[in-house]
């Protein structure tokens, strides 16, 4: 009778640091064509070693009942992390019930919801790759419906209340209470084994709400001058601190600008490129360790310069302004020389991908094959690496 084979157990005897992580090429290999030029580099954070600097940004994938995780999001998430990813994040999580964009979305607000997280965060270190969590609140654009054709309400479906998505300001109380949900679903976060925490504090939800003055319009602790617009957010951050594990990594992702000009209709503009340098600068000394730069969601009068990587500016004003503060680009990166280049050129420390790891899950193997670097593949597909050769092994 076969002894049982735990079978993580395939993934651990590794070149390097795993899948996607550049190695240094065999003699032969080096016939081939492969350099061992150190392109796209490990990044130290902590007590976290990122095998590259490739990551996948939280994606809503709107499958969920009551919050679970499903084995949806074991493939989903499984199948990243194996294909090379330095970091893959798992999509927005909602702390509260009510915080979640959809009835369908991720959450984290309930002890119930650990083990399945656990099934899939053990997934990753198998492949020597780390994984992480969004924790969100959407604030007013939360309890929507989720896009697919099945679950959108036809105009006669239900007569909605003229006052059903109208905001409501939060009281102090309520305000205390969701920055208790946020630690909480840290403390959730750190039992179900991740490496990363993002807050999701960009694209018009909760904690971009407090920002931005187009949706700011408090009076009082939390009101529209700067410093009692960040409030919201550096307070929320420190009570994520307080119960996150010291070694481990605390990212906020932030809409670096609005794109909203002053006019007519919005006079004081949007929050700015300039406000945002400055509160990374104050998250620093909060103990955040990298900014994801991302922009917009605030209004629709929004003007956004679309184009390849339009968005890896904003992470290069972070790490030009604030040198304790790594950086993260995301935007229309589509390609792996362009990714490359991002990292070589020091204008991120982390490129963060989403649709384009959608259309391509082995972005990272193939783009070093691209770059002409020696990966590591998991073990399983390394006879597809060589086109040329047939194998029946």
């Amino acid at each position: 009778m076969s002894s049982f084979i735990d079978p993580r157990n395939f993934y651990h005897d590794q070149r390097g640091l795993g899948p996607g992580s550049a190695v240094e090429p065999t003699a032969s290999e080096v016939k081939q064509g492969y350099t061992a030029q150190a392109k796209n580099p490990p990044l130290k954070i902590r007590g976290l070693t990122l095998k590259n600097r490739v990551a996948a940004s939280p994606m809503c994938m709107y499958s969920s009942q009551d919050g679970f995780a499903t084995d949806f999001h074991l493939v989903h998430i499984g199948q990243l992390a194996m294909r090379g990813l330095g970091l893959t994040i798992m999509e927005g999580s909602g702390v509260s019930p009510e915080g979640r964009i959809t009835p369908h979305c991720l959450g984290i607000w309930k002890d119930e919801h650990i083990e399945k997280l656990q099934q899939i965060v053990r997934f990753a270190p198998a492949n020597k790759g780390a994984i992480g969590i969004q924790l969100a609140h959407a604030g007013r654009k939360s309890s929507t419906v989720a896009p697919w054709p099945d679950n959108v309400l036809g105009p006669s479906a239900v007569a909605f209340d003229d006052n059903l998505w109208i905001p409501k300001e939060l009281s102090i109380d309520d305000i205390h209470r969701i920055q208790q949900d946020f630690a909480l679903a840290a403390i959730r976060a750190d039992k179900a084994g991740f490496d990363v925490i993002e807050l999701h504090g960009a694209h018009g939800y909760l904690l971009h709400e407090f920002l931005s003055p187009i949706s700011n319009k408090r009076t009082g602790k939390y009101d529209d001058t700067f410093d009692n617009r960040v409030r919201f957010v550096v307070e929320t951050v420190r009570k994520v601190r307080q119960v996150w594990p010291e070694q481990k990594p605390l990212f906020v992702r932030l809409s670096m600008t609005d794109w909203v000009s002053p006019s007519d209709d919005i006079p004081t503009g949007g929050w700015t490129e300039e406000e945002s340098v400055e509160l990374a600068k104050i998250l620093a000394k909060e103990g955040v360790d990298l900014v994801d730069c991302s922009t917009s969601g605030s209004s629709p009068k929004q003007q956004i310069p679309l184009s390849p990587g339009y968005q890896v500016r904003f992470a290069t004003a972070i790490k030009q302004a604030a040198p304790d503060m790594l950086a993260g680009a995301v935007g229309l990166i589509t390609n792996a020389k362009q990714a490359n280049d991002i990292v070589e050129d020091e204008k991120a420390d982390l490129v963060f991908l989403a649709r384009a790891l959608l259309r391509d899950p082995n972005f990272v193997l193939n783009g070093t094959a691209e770059l002409g670097v020696f990966a590591q593949y998991p073990h399983q597909y390394e006879r597809g690496r060589n086109k040329s050769i047939l194998t029946f092994v």
